[in-house]
């Protein structure tokens, strides 16, 4: 039998079937050495970047155990944002699909606490969470977790940076001590080792080596001599590449956002994600960058830790991140799926310790390139084919994609060709509980917006706008 697929391994007949309908043909490395681990009852630690397939493997490990008629919450998810945590309930409902009545319930900051608590009344089996939000529930005593077998910590690492700490140890003394706990890291740094030692029962640890295939990723290096200098680099590099999607990496909040502004001063079109970004503006942000509407994300590492975007063409690191295995991570974003990607990493002298760190951990002699050439600069600047707009109507509203595509395409009596909006000219919708936005190519903009705010959606209309930076 095939070690690597999933049937080999002792998990119910209806998640086979499931996994085979989804298309899950064999286990990823990290799939392959934590799940007999996880399906044995064990507590793992698990190092792995984003991407490698952990959800999949703690999800599975969860579901396989789960008692269904036992209408109580039996699993809790912790992830260090909300875009993960969304991320992770969809994934763990899909490979749930074989499981009737089964309830999986996403409880986040940034969102309403009453419907919450509403939901919460009405039973869940799994909950997917934030720190902050799931230890406030259990504060004020709207969840309760007597009857949890399992915890996982989802990118505990990124948890630990963002501050969750006193949340983690406040949610851990409420659980009960007979529990399986898994933790799932892409570095493993000292806290993650103190924290493990502290709520952890004699762990499995589990590493895959977060390295690429240089086939898919060429890396670059540019030697700069000056702060002002890097952002002449930056662009540079945009003009040279003119990446449809990039993610330009910063360390600081503050930076990420004045990078962003003086990007798009100079007329790229240029997105920030930070942590001090209020939740809406951080929705918007993540929909126009993966609609293809934004084409330049200027990121802190917290703030990109479980993004999901397709096809990512370059990675820049403004600066070198401040460990190597974050380096590793962050040039990870691009070359995905076998795809080529590219990453550039701009230094000064002050920052070669970081270099001969980076050098030792990839085992390669990393040598400066020339920058390219100033007359780019003249060059006209890449502008994304498709914009976004926003519809004051979501899932609250019952509003679903089909009904915006069919509001766009529709063809009114006395409409010709030219008035006319093909399905080919509109791209991601996303659904939000009180808005949508949906892509469409920038030669039928102001089109859309005529038919969604003149036209009915669900029989009503709704207000419909262009979102621009």
């Amino acid at each position: 039998m095939d070690n690597a697929a999933f049937s080999a391994l002792s998990l119910h007949s209806g998640l086979l079937k499931n996994l085979e309908t989804l298309g899950y043909q064999k286990m990823t490395p990290i799939q392959a050495q934590s799940l007999p681990s996880i399906l044995n009852n064990k507590d793992v630690i698990a190092q792995a970047k984003t991407g490698s397939g952990k959800t999949a493997a703690f999800a599975l490990g969860l579901l396989n155990k789960l008692n269904v008629k036992q209408f109580r919450v039996q699993s809790l998810v912790l992830c260090p944002t909300r875009e993960l945590a969304d991320q992770v309930a969809k994934e763990v409902r899909r490979l749930a699909r074989a499981i009737h009545n089964i309830k999986v319930l996403t409880l986040c900051g940034g969102m309403p606490f009453g419907p919450q608590i509403g939901s919460l009344e009405h039973g869940a089996h799994i909950i997917v969470g934030t720190p902050g939000r799931v230890e406030e529930h259990l504060r004020k005593g709207t969840l309760r977790l007597g009857d949890l077998t399992t915890l996982v910590l989802d990118e505990a690492d990124r948890m630990l940076d963002m501050g969750f700490q006193p949340s983690l140890d406040a949610i851990v003394g409420q659980l009960p001590h007979k529990r399986q706990t898994l933790l799932f890291s892409a570095t493993y740094p000292d806290q993650i080792q103190t924290i493990s030692k502290r709520i952890m029962n004699d762990p499995v640890m589990v590493h895959v080596a977060s390295t690429h295939d240089k086939s898919t990723i060429q890396q670059h290096f540019f030697k700069v001599n000056s702060d002002k200098e890097r952002m002449t680099a930056l662009q540079l590099l945009l003009q040279k590449y003119q990446p449809e999607s990039s993610v330009v990496f910063c360390n600081t909040k503050r930076e990420a956002q004045e990078i962003a502004d003086e990007l798009s001063s100079l007329g790229f079109s240029a997105l920030a994600l930070h942590g001090d970004l209020e939740q809406r503006d951080r929705d918007q942000t993540l929909v126009r960058f993966s609609n293809k509407s934004a084409s330049v994300l200027v990121a802190t590492d917290v703030a990109a830790r479980g993004l999901d975007i397709e096809a990512l063409d370059a990675v820049i690191n403004y600066q070198l991140a401040r460990d190597t295995e974050v380096h590793v991570h962050r040039i990870g974003r691009t070359g995905r799926a076998g795809s080529k990607g590219i990453a550039c990493s701009l230094y000064t002298e002050k920052e070669a310790y970081k270099v001969a760190l980076l050098e030792d951990y990839l085992d390669q002699l990393i040598v400066g390139e020339p920058l390219p050439p100033m007359q780019l600069l003249e060059k006209p600047i890449f502008s994304p084919s498709m914009e976004t707009l926003q519809i004051d109507g979501g899932k609250k509203q019952k509003v679903r994609p089909g009904d915006i595509l069919g509001a766009l395409t529709s063809k009114g009596d006395s409409e010709g060709s030219e008035n006319s909006i093909s399905g080919s000219d509109v791209g991601k919708i996303n659904i939000f509980d009180r808005s949508a936005y949906v892509a469409v190519k920038s030669d039928v903009c102001k089109l859309a917006l005529k038919k969604l705010s003149q036209g009915k959606l669900k029989g009503r209309n709704f207000r419909a706008r262009l979102i621009r930076s």
